[in-house]
């Protein structure tokens, strides 16, 4: 969503990453480009580890489904044991989540149910086939600047929901 730095309609969803498009001073592409090419200087297992985390999920009525900010160490623990190499995941189409029935995060005592549960963690390959098309949308405007890397990641994910 945008933030108070950002021009435009305040709290709109966009494609921001990092919430940095305010900040940069040149063209996101030779941003990304700048990103990947760092990415090449070292060897794979010395590279930080990306997670995505939606804290923000809503239900049908409109409620946050995560509890809260007091419990996002429980997240934060999956995400550190799992750059260790140490926490259960299971495989989705757009990457590994935490699997949730080997205990990989800690959930029984917060008393949500089953379904919530289980809501936290779906993959709704329609909805992220949506989301893909608006980062298409989004990363069209770049041009052959475009890094091959983004537009390559981008097929294999679309790939991947086709399947699911």
């Amino acid at each position: 969503e945008t933030t108070a730095a950002a021009e435009g309609a305040r709290g709109a969803l966009r494609a921001d990453p990092f919430a940095m498009k305010p900040f940069c001073g040149y063209n996101m592409a030779d941003y990304w480009a700048h990103w990947l090419e760092m990415g090449t200087k070292t060897a794979p297992e010395k590279l930080p580890k990306i997670f995505y985390v939606n804290w923000f999920r809503k239900n049908e009525a409109g409620k946050f489904v995560w509890p809260g900010f007091g419990d996002n160490s429980r997240v934060l623990e999956w995400i550190f044991n799992r750059a260790g190499g140490d926490a259960a995941a299971v495989e989705t189409p757009i990457g590994h989540i935490p699997d949730v029935g080997k205990g990989a995060i800690k959930v029984d005592d917060l008393n949500l149910g089953d379904e919530v549960v289980k809501s936290l963690f779906d993959v709704d390959a329609g909805v992220w086939k949506e989301e893909l098309k608006a980062y298409g949308e989004y990363h069209a405007q770049f041009g052959d600047a475009l890094p091959a890397g983004i537009k390559e990641q981008h097929d294999r994910i679309a790939e991947r929901l086709e399947r699911a």
